[in-house]
């Protein structure tokens, strides 16, 4: 199936038109068939000679009506620019062009009508003229008369040439399908319509509405149930999980983790002339959605736009900037979903310079390098997959690799100024490392410590830092084994502990890197103490007291007690009153 939508000004015939080529009435109110005038969208599709089926979403031309009318037009591949010869080209056909000219849509067929009424060669060098100046200039067109059907076989035959012209979109894509229309059938429930541009949806799906799960019951596409639609294509959702009173036009129903549903975008409007005219509160038109936007303008042809709703969107969405007060229109490309703040003095003029050298659909490349490190889910909520020469990480990470090389080199410059800062503690924890970094995780820093940075206890070091023993750690520990090596049980005390250099840092150190046994505090032991005094205390008849202890260490109460209650603690002793056996 394709889709087209119709375009043109009030009265040009384009729902007769509709319903000279289909049979079918795209007006759907009473009012509108009362009044002769399209004031909501219309539906209405038939088979081609080719096989292929074509639905028209029929737009109304009045003024009054045009966010209905790129409602219906947003979401299409092509579209029906319809220009009645007795009338030729007027305002609303130029604004509707115009519409169709920002939203970048190449694909469609002109029409002119009413061609029994009077010569159509007029209005159609004037359409031709102001078409081929707009994104609709290859066209084919073609001069018709609904009344008589004079010129309908060649109308068929053109709209048959585009349908098979027209993109094949990929039904593996995320589904993104904006409700045009929302209303509840008894026994069923809530059912929205919209135009499928791409993607599956299957009965049974769990889809996002807004930031609410829902299930779809049902599908039907052309009036016909089926269980599963692939775009493009005009389908009807039987939503389970959802009131009418909560759906509207242009909401999305979208594939879960599969968009990025934002409320700021970094966009370049489509004519750098227009946009210093622009107003700071404008309309966003995308999809079927209609949303109050705040500009500000970056570059000659960049601005940033705060939504009032958050969207469903990806890089390189095409949408309309509208001023309904003005009639200004200008397309816009988006740039980035997931912008950065703009604080600091002169960084909208910075970042103005780095989005002018990107194109309007950007790639991965360019989102990897503004981000630095991403998960690909990340880049495929934007729109984009990792590029090649990104650099792969373990738990599931890539790196821009310009961005990577530069965080190794700002690591080991971080570690070397820490250890000439810090000699007694030179690595840096890795939560303090991240922080400084600006990482999403401490596995991106472990990441980073390859040969010759390391990482030990919790710390990352760099090349030249001993993470066990520094200088005035290794100094003082000598010291301390030339006291105890003759009794190795009679630990200095606070006074000696200072002559000998270990205090404060120094023992701090000594005590994070296992170079000392410290069994409470004040009691500074050497490494094995503990164990080695189990086995002094196994050759004593068991059970034993604490004074026994004492006499066979050959130290002070200070000391055996606290020696003891650790031994009891690590199970190598078994206390019983104030009795001890070793287990």
């Amino acid at each position: 199936m394709q889709v087209v939508a119709t375009a043109g000004h009030v009265d040009h015939g384009k729902s007769t038109l509709v319903r000279a080529l289909t049979g079918m009435e795209p007006d759907r109110w009473a009012e509108e068939r009362r009044r002769g005038m399209t004031i909501d969208l219309g539906f209405a599709w038939r088979t081609m000679p080719s096989g292929e089926r074509l639905a028209f979403v029929d737009v109304p031309g009045h003024e009054r009506f045009v966010t209905n009318m790129l409602a219906g037009v947003g979401p299409v591949p092509a579209v029906m620019i319809v220009v009645a010869a007795d009338e030729g080209w007027k305002p609303q056909s130029a604004e509707h062009l115009a519409a169709i000219d920002a939203l970048g849509v190449r694909h469609g067929v002109l029409v002119v009508t009413r061609s029994d009424l009077a010569d159509p060669s007029p209005a159609l060098r004037q359409a031709r003229t102001r078409i081929d100046r707009s994104s609709l200039r290859n066209v084919e067109n073609v001069t018709v008369s609904a009344t008589t059907g004079e010129g309908l076989d060649g109308l068929v035959a053109a709209l048959d040439r585009l349908a098979a012209r027209l993109p094949v979109p990929d039904p593996g894509a995320a589904v993104r399908l904006w409700i045009d229309r929302a209303f509840t059938i008894d026994g069923s429930g809530t059912v929205v319509t919209g135009t499928l541009p791409a993607g599956t949806v299957r009965q049974g799906d769990e889809l996002l509405l807004g930031d609410r799960p829902v299930r779809v019951r049902a599908i039907e596409s052309l009036k016909e149930g089926t269980e599963a639609v692939s775009g493009v294509a005009r389908i009807a959702v039987n939503l389970r999980g959802v009131d009418r009173a909560d759906v509207g036009r242009g909401m999305a129903l979208i594939t879960p983790g599969r968009w990025t549903v934002t409320g700021c975008v970094d966009v370049r409007i489509g004519s750098a002339e227009s946009s210093g005219r622009l107003a700071r509160e404008m309309i966003l038109h995308v999809g079927s959605a209609a949303v109050a936007v705040r500009l500000r303008p970056l570059g000659p042809d960049t601005a940033r736009l705060t939504l009032n709703t958050p969207l469903p969107l990806h890089v390189g969405d095409r949408a309309l900037l509208r001023d309904p007060g003005r009639r200004i229109v200008a397309g816009v490309s988006v740039l980035d979903v997931r912008p950065p703040p703009l604080t600091r003095r002169g960084a909208g003029a910075a970042r103005a310079r780095e989005l002018s050298a990107w194109p309007d659909r950007p790639g991965g490349e360019l989102l990897l390098r503004r981000h630095g490190v991403l998960r690909p889910a990340d880049l495929e909520v934007m729109g984009c997959a990792p590029p090649p020469e990104a650099v792969r990480l373990g738990a599931g990470w890539v790196a821009d690799p310009a961005h990577w090389e530069s965080l190794r080199e700002r690591l080991t410059s971080e570690l070397t100024r820490h250890a000439a800062a810090h000699p007694l503690a030179p690595g840096i924890p890795l939560e303090a490392a991240r922080l400084r970094l600006g990482l999403p995780s401490r596995q991106l820093v472990a990441e980073l410590a390859q040969p010759p940075l390391r990482m030990e206890g919790g710390r990352v070091y760099g090349p030249s830092s001993d993470p066990g023993l520094p200088g005035p750690v290794a100094e003082a520990l000598g010291r301390l084994r030339l006291h105890l090596r003759v009794k190795p049980f009679v630990a200095p005390d606070t006074d000696h502990l200072a002559e000998l250099g270990l205090t404060g840092r120094v023992l701090a150190a000594a005590v994070r890197a296992g170079a000392v046994f410290q069994p409470a505090e004040g009691i500074v032991l050497l490494p094995g103490a503990d164990r080695q005094a189990a086995a002094i205390l196994a050759t004593l008849p068991q059970p034993f007291t604490a004074s026994q202890a004492r006499t066979a260490l050959r130290t002070s109460r200070r000391v055996v007690i606290p020696l003891l209650e650790h031994l009891d603690r690590c199970g190598y002793t078994e206390r019983a009153n104030e009795h001890r056996t070793i287990r």
